[in-house]
């Protein structure tokens, strides 16, 4: 398996629109796009640092894992997202080695990226997300 890169470190927030001003009146980072989740009723955006992006997680619904996540732990850091060029091969591999997965197979996860998650009993109970992107998110999701 190659890990190209972190390609984001994700943090859960009840209040995206409190943590962009933070971010980018108080900080000077700057947007690069938004995007809804319908299928994980949650609301993301997404900030470049350098080569790496923090991923601001926003979720309003009960019973989501954002919202779960923010019940049990708090506003805090979610999980570390790890890009990898061949994530069914990853998956496999890592399986064999004896790391858990929450997801057995793929699923699509933001700027459609192919995206699963390590269970965290496996992994020092740091929540680890793989992704497999598609293009670059600047081509896939238009700014808002």
């Amino acid at each position: 398996m190659k890990i190209k890169r972190i390609e984001h470190i994700a943090v859960a927030v009840k209040h995206l629109d409190s943590m962009r001003d933070i971010l980018e009146n108080k900080l000077g980072l700057t947007l690069e796009y938004e995007e809804n989740l319908p299928q994980y009723n949650t609301r993301m955006a997404m900030y470049p640092v350098g080569e790496t992006y923090l991923e601001i997680l926003e979720s309003d619904k009960a019973g989501t894992e954002v919202s779960e996540w923010i019940d049990k732990h708090g506003e805090s850091l979610f999980h570390i997202c790890l890009e990898v060029d061949d994530i069914v091969g990853a998956l496999a591999e890592l399986k064999a080695s004896g790391v858990k997965l929450i997801d057995e197979t793929p699923r699509i996860g933001h700027a459609n990226a192919r995206i699963a998650f390590l269970d965290p009993e496996s992994t020092g109970h740091l929540l680890i997300e793989l992704a497999e992107l598609s293009s670059p998110p600047e081509q896939s999701i238009q700014a808002n």
